[in-house]
């Protein structure tokens, strides 16, 4: 993992390389935004805001194909057109015109989606130096991974205490040269979006390890929000409470140089990453508020999207209770400031985890996150990945499960059905209502789609409690679409849990072949 200050050090170099090739010339007058540059990919079937600076009132024009569009700059020197709706295609060029002209090549239009979250989105195809990453079959998909017209930007690492204008990052073509240290999970969703349509897939990676939800939202957003307030509140104190001495800058100094020395070393003999030491300067803490929305999703907008897949939750443990109310924050606050309405939002529920838990009910702040994501359903457009069978079966103890392939394909599932309006199965079971029947409970289910089935001998995973909220393992039958829940301790039930534990031993699934979400009838 790249420490804050080896990346200020990268930036100074990727800007030298970029005056080198040309892509920044300082005596130009027209600069492109970030994310325009040489093999990107552009929105089709939508406006495409195109922005960037020239001098103060210069007229700047763009053209691609046929459109041409022109505007003059404000004051400040600040420009920006809307192209017309492009149709799939490429490779195009695209000439941005003034005292200067810059020409921008191997541009495709298709779909592009903003992947973001935590280390479960960051985790690359390949280990490579990061100890964690890498995936089931990394060297077959490695070599496999020949999709030149699916394109990636993947933002640096940049936690910022105020909104930024420009953040690092180059778009790249996949290939087994480029395909191991991008994004697993957003290859495998564009891989299997590629697949399917035969369209230019752009992806645009802002992710990073162990950051909670708060880091990606407005500072604005968040204080709207009354019961989100502390958050901030929280922060202001960190940083009115760090005060570093000069010994203290000194010795970070001293650690980061000796901290390069031997993470280049164990590079070099294949040895597991050496992580670099910690900056207790909460403005590069991506656990903080904002911090990651300023240097890493501001510079974004309003580049076109057809929407936004998320993984992320493990951080928030914390703020387990009110993470629905924060990610219903985010959600909002991106499709407000995108100004593209309410785009789609599909993300991941927290993967089942550790050791195998057979007590009925075992609450966890990873379980009330998962009960959270749940309840985030109920915002418009959105659409939840169900992983709760997905950890590594030989190692229940990563964080980081291997089987990327199945969440990416998890995520197209729902992106076609939803997105582009395939008539397909692309949720697992969710509950939705109970029926009290004497000593049994009638459990209903969306999308049981075409019938709910077992994987195993019987039905695992439920827990029905009485009026004394005491829950006793269940036993469960399939009748249909329904599930039929009773136990011979408890004559009067009133509530039933599915899968309420951190790695809960939970078998059911939908013909489709996908499992149903873990839930709670109750709300004690």
């Amino acid at each position: 993992m790249k420490s804050y200050l080896d990346f200020k050090l990268e930036k100074i170099l990727l800007i030298g390389l970029f005056l080198v090739l040309g892509i920044i010339n300082v005596n130009a007058t027209i600069i492109p935004a970030c994310l325009f540059q040489d093999h990107m990919v552009l929105q089709q079937g939508q406006l495409v805001p195109v922005w960037g600076t020239a001098n103060p009132d210069e007229q700047v024009i763009v053209s691609i194909g046929k459109q041409v569009q022109s505007t003059l700059t404000g004051k400040d020197g600040k420009w920006r057109v809307n192209l017309a709706p492009l149709t799939s295609g490429g490779p195009f060029e695209m000439t941005l015109k003034g005292e200067n002209t810059v020409i921008l090549k191997d541009i495709y239009v298709g779909e592009v989606w903003l992947c973001s979250g935590q280390s479960n989105m960051d985790m690359t195809v390949a280990r490579e130096d990061r100890y964690w990453a890498g995936v089931i079959n990394e060297k077959e998909e490695i070599a496999a991974a020949n999709y030149p017209q699916i394109r990636v930007f993947d933002t640096d690492f940049t936690p910022k205490d105020e909104p930024q204008t420009s953040v690092n990052g180059k778009w790249e073509r996949i290939s087994p040269e480029t395909v191991g240290h991008l994004s697993a999970t957003a290859y495998f969703f564009a891989r299997d979006l590629y697949n399917k349509y035969k369209v230019p897939i752009g992806l645009i990676t802002t992710a990073y390890g162990a950051s909670t939800a708060e880091a990606w939202i407005s500072q604005p957003a968040i204080e709207a929000q009354g019961d989100l307030i502390f958050l901030i509140d929280n922060y202001i104190r960190k940083k009115a409470a760090y005060n570093p001495g000069y010994e203290e800058l000194q010795k970070l100094r001293d650690d980061m140089e000796k901290w390069k020395v031997d993470a280049a070393k164990a590079k070099a003999e294949g040895k597991d990453e050496v992580r670099a030491p910690k900056n207790r300067d909460p403005r590069v803490d991506q656990h903080n508020p904002c911090v990651l929305y300023n240097g890493m999703v501001a510079p974004l907008i309003p580049y076109a999207i057809r929407g936004a897949i998320w993984y992320q939750g493990e951080s928030n443990g914390n703020t387990a209770g009110i993470y629905d109310k924060i990610m219903e924050t985010l959600i909002n606050d991106w499709r407000t400031r995108w100004g593209q309405g309410e785009f789609p939002f599909l993300y991941v529920q927290l993967a089942n985890h550790q050791q195998l838990i057979t007590d009925p009910v075992k609450d966890d702040p990873m379980v009330q996150v998962r009960n959270a994501q749940l309840k985030n359903l109920s915002v418009a457009n959105t659409g939840m990945v169900v992983a709760i069978d997905n950890a590594d079966p030989n190692d229940p103890g990563n964080i980081h499960p291997k089987n990327k392939q199945e969440i990416g394909k998890r995520l197209a599932l729902i992106a076609r059905a939803k997105v582009y309006g395939e008539s397909i199965p692309y949720s697992g079971p969710i509950y939705s209502y109970m029926l009290l029947n004497g000593n049994k409970v009638k459990l209903s289910f969306d999308h049981a789609d075409g019938g709910l089935l077992t994987k195993g001998d019987k039905l695992t995973g439920f827990a029905i409690a009485g009026a004394d909220r005491k829950f006793v393992h269940a036993q469960a039958i399939i009748e249909g679409n329904n599930v039929i829940v009773s136990s011979s301790e408890v004559e009067n039930p009133v509530a039933v849990r599915y899968g309420w534990a951190k790695n809960p031993p939970v078998n059911l699934f939908n013909k489709a072949g996908l499992p149903a979400s873990p839930f709670r009838t109750d709300s004690w």
